[in-house]
């Protein structure tokens, strides 16, 4: 009845359906190129106070924001002993059963991203890489909208494998599925806060709270413009935007399961996106009709109405080459592939932050339990951004060591750069050492050799 009433004050959604040919086709595209694009700087002067105000005032600044923006009051800012295990224990068996077996396939995906570095000698000369996980991380968790013990999961286990010892989860009041998700993916205390003041206590530490080395997860623009701004006292993974999938589907697709794959991204939030490309025109007809069939069973059709109506868009192209070089334009951060042979079109696909490859793989999948971290790049940022992994939790250093043969064979090669480029003192601190090895030499005792 709810849901029904719900639905009744929503205008039914539709996916507009522009075809190549026509005008609306090429201002979709400019559109995509840059969505998720907002302009941050409509909230960066409220962020900087806030970010302010926590590097200034500590424990007392994170408090007042908590009181200001959560409406709420905390005793305790920092949750070392959570009781995870009672809340894992508390929780229904089945969702148990579901975080449990999300979080051994998330751990064991991960633990294949592992690396050990390098280290080889050439010529006298011993070059490597050591590989060390950073000290310490903040996964953020949104607490909003929605609850996401799955983020915690995806979020703090690439983390966890890398050999970070100390995680923290900031994430406002947290519920008993969050508390078991932070439990089995090793979090070591909670910040019981959100918002751009978490992002604050998380970046440069109050007297309860030592400060992080890096900052990772989603969150709503308040979140996204803090991340940014505090990037450089410490590190992140991106900036992340509004939730977005791609369904690449040709007439042989069910357009049930295309409609059940947009409207899983839409109930996101309102800034979604939910893209359908095509190259049949009857299959988005058919999308939209199932669209308004689905919605009616749904909890969150006002979310997925306004998501639809702001950009949502069923592109309708000529062929599949055409459809296959699209996407990789789009660069989706989820590319769901309804087609035949689905694994060579999703071959074809050069950019993508996560490809779902044939009609029994839902979004859902990855969302949840299939492995790979969710925490994907957005806005095209597939282009050069990659998933959340365990290599985001890694610092590398590179070591050189030179044999006094080497600097000897390398060091005229080195001064005539450094000349070059009119740096003296690289060029002189070569130098010295070469007169050194050429001192020793003259001064060391010969041995003739017997004829």
């Amino acid at each position: 009845m709810v849901r029904a009433a719900a639905l009744a004050t929503c205008m039914i959604p539709s996916l507009p359906v522009l075809s190549e040919a026509s005008p609306e086709f090429d201002a979709a595209l400019l559109r995509l190129r840059t969505r998720g694009a907002d302009d941050l700087e409509a909230v960066a002067p409220a962020v900087r106070d806030i970010l302010a105000r926590v590097r200034r005032e500590g424990d007392a600044g994170v408090m007042a924001c908590i009181e200001a923006f959560e409406k709420r009051s905390v005793t305790a800012l920092v949750l070392h002993d959570y009781d995870g295990a009672g809340a894992l224990a508390r929780l229904d068996p089945a969702v148990r059963a579901g975080l449990e077996l999300a979080a051994d396939r998330i751990r064991r995906y991960h633990e294949r991203q592992r690396s050990v570095g390098f280290e080889y000698e050439e010529d006298g000369i011993v070059l490597g890489m050591r590989v060390r996980p950073v000290s310490r991380v903040g996964v953020y968790a949104p607490g909003g909208k929605a609850r996401y013990p799955s983020s915690v999961l995806m979020t703090a286990i690439p983390a966890q494998v890398a050999g970070v010892k100390d995680i923290v989860l900031a994430t406002p009041n947290p519920n008993d599925s969050l508390l078991a998700a932070a439990h089995l993916a090793g979090v070591s205390s909670i910040l019981d806060a959100g918002g751009a003041h978490a992002i604050a206590a998380l970046a440069y530490g109050t007297a309860s709270l030592p400060r992080v080395d890096k900052i990772v997860g989603p969150g709503n623009a308040y979140v996204a413009c803090a991340k940014r701004l505090v990037y450089g006292d410490v590190d992140i993974d991106s900036i992340a935007g509004p939730s977005e999938i791609l369904v690449v589907a040709d007439d042989t697709a069910d357009p049930a399961l295309v409609a059940a794959d947009l409207l899983s991204q839409a109930e996101h939030d309102e800034a979604a996106y939910a893209i359908l490309l095509t190259t049949s025109a009857a299959l988005a007809a058919a999308v939209n009709a199932q669209i308004a069939i689905q919605l009616a069973a749904l909890s969150r059709p006002r979310i997925i109405t306004a998501a639809l109506a702001a950009n949502g868009m069923a592109l309708v192209v000529p062929d599949r080459a055409r459809l296959l070089a699209l996407a990789s334009a789009i660069g989706a951060e989820h590319v769901a592939v309804h087609m035949a042979d689905p694994a060579a079109a999703a071959d074809a696909i050069t950019v993508a932050g996560a490809l779902l490859v044939g009609a029994s793989t839902p979004v859902a999948a990855g969302d949840y339990l299939a492995g790979p971290s969710h925490v994907l790049p957005t806005g095209g940022g597939a282009r050069f951004g990659s998933p959340l992994g365990v290599y985001d939790f890694l610092a590398r250093t590179s070591l050189i060591r030179y044999s006094p043969a080497a600097i000897a064979q390398h060091g005229p090669s080195i001064v005539a750069l450094a000349r070059a480029e009119g740096l003296d003192a690289h060029a002189q601190a070569v130098e010295i050492r070469l007169a050194a090895a050429a001192a020793v030499n003259e001064t060391a005792p010969r041995t003739e050799s017997k004829a």
